[in-house]
């Protein structure tokens, strides 16, 4: 698929397809909020006329004019435009025009065709923040969400600060990077696009001699929150997603590896080039074993090692814990008066469903034991 450099396009460009809906006029005068299109009658004393029979002539003039005036320096006479109806009262009987209206009206119908089309754009980046990066799409500003970028354009930073973040994403400051956009939201003025999925066909030939279920091993070569980057082999790098790095809670991949490691992987997925890989399917499934140790109302000790907005987390053993929900303690802050992190503490199984890896557990008296 060829990629369109945005930058290219004519101020004026009418693009068929966006066109068609936007200039298709009924046989009724045009009102305000109404894109028209006619040539151009006369350009004098910074007034722009366009004729648009037979309703009469249109005028730019005043703010629009000068908004408008870059534009205007390669309109000439007999020149078909397009603009906006701006007023149907204008003095002197004009139909008052907007042609930057209209031209962003037409780019957010081109934008919106665009997220159909998933068709790839050659932008290059104008600024960056700590989110992300702001790429110029024919003159509408528009974000590419770090979480967008593809691997090897992703910020790695080893302790996740922000400051250092915000440093390799403006790296990318004035590179071209190909792009589609996935989302268009004109009454919000939000344009967002995505690096990812991008055609690489050097990439998907290397992915091609790969199956699900092989085990390989790579390099780790970098750490993010939501995973670890694995090296395959030049050219290929896969991700073991923080849900696939081990059975028991993972809060930080930086807490397992660093870079450089040396680690052994399974394929777990290939998809559009892309490969997804697991540390822990390449361990024993602690589950599996747990329902011939454990079932619904034994007593347990389990130890604290974790708290969010449910209540409690409580590991049993390696890679086997349950919730301890907050309704037993009426409020987060009893719930933390009861229970410690890294404390250890009775419970009684409530549920325990091991084909789902679920488990509930009710709160007994307290162990004075720390591990």
């Amino acid at each position: 698929m060829p990629v369109e450099t945005a930058e290219k396009v004519p101020a004026l460009a009418l693009g068929v397809s966006v066109m068609t809906g936007l200039f298709e006029q009924a046989q009724t005068p045009p009102k305000e909020g109404d894109i028209v299109e006619g040539h151009v009658l006369a350009l004098d004393r910074a007034r722009l006329y366009i004729d648009l029979p037979p309703f009469g002539t249109g005028v730019i003039f005043g703010r629009e004019y000068m908004n408008a005036r870059e534009v205007i320096k390669r309109v000439n006479v007999g020149d078909l435009v397009a603009a906006k109806v701006i007023s149907t009262t204008a003095k002197d009987g004009y139909i008052e025009l907007s042609l930057k209206e209209a031209r962003q009206a037409i780019v957010w119908a081109e934008a919106e065709e665009a997220v159909k089309g998933k068709k790839p754009f050659e932008l290059t980046v104008k600024e960056a923040n700590k989110g992300g990066l702001i790429l110029d799409w024919q003159g509408l500003m528009g974000f590419l969400p770090a979480s967008q970028l593809k691997p090897e354009h992703y910020p790695r930073v080893s302790d996740g600060d922000k400051d250092r973040i915000l440093d390799e994403l403006r790296k990318l400051v004035g590179t071209k990077l190909t792009v589609t956009v996935i989302s268009a939201t004109p009454k919000e003025g939000k344009l967002i696009f995505s690096e990812k999925g991008q055609d690489d066909t050097g990439k998907r030939e290397i992915v091609e001699h790969y199956q699900v279920g092989d085990t390989l091993e790579g390099e780790v070569t970098g750490m993010v929150d939501f995973g670890v980057f694995v090296k395959i082999e030049d050219g290929l790098e896969g991700l073991v997603h923080i849900s696939e790095i081990d059975w028991g809670l993972v809060d930080d991949p930086r807490h397992f590896f660093k870079v450089g490691d040396k680690v052994k992987v399974k394929v777990i997925d290939i998809k559009d080039g892309k490969i997804s890989l697991s540390v822990k399917a390449l361990k024993e499934n602690p589950w599996q074993s747990a329902g011939d140790k454990y079932k619904k109302g034994d007593r347990v000790e389990g130890i604290v090692i974790k708290f969010n907005k449910h209540g409690a987390l409580a590991s049993i053993e390696e890679g086997i814990a349950g919730l301890v929900h907050i309704s037993e303690f009426g409020s987060e802050e009893k719930l933390r008066q009861s229970l410690e992190l890294g404390k250890r503490y009775p419970f009684t199984i409530s549920l325990f469903d091991p084909k789902e890896m679920r488990m509930a557990l009710t709160f007994g008296t307290p162990v004075e034991k720390k591990v």
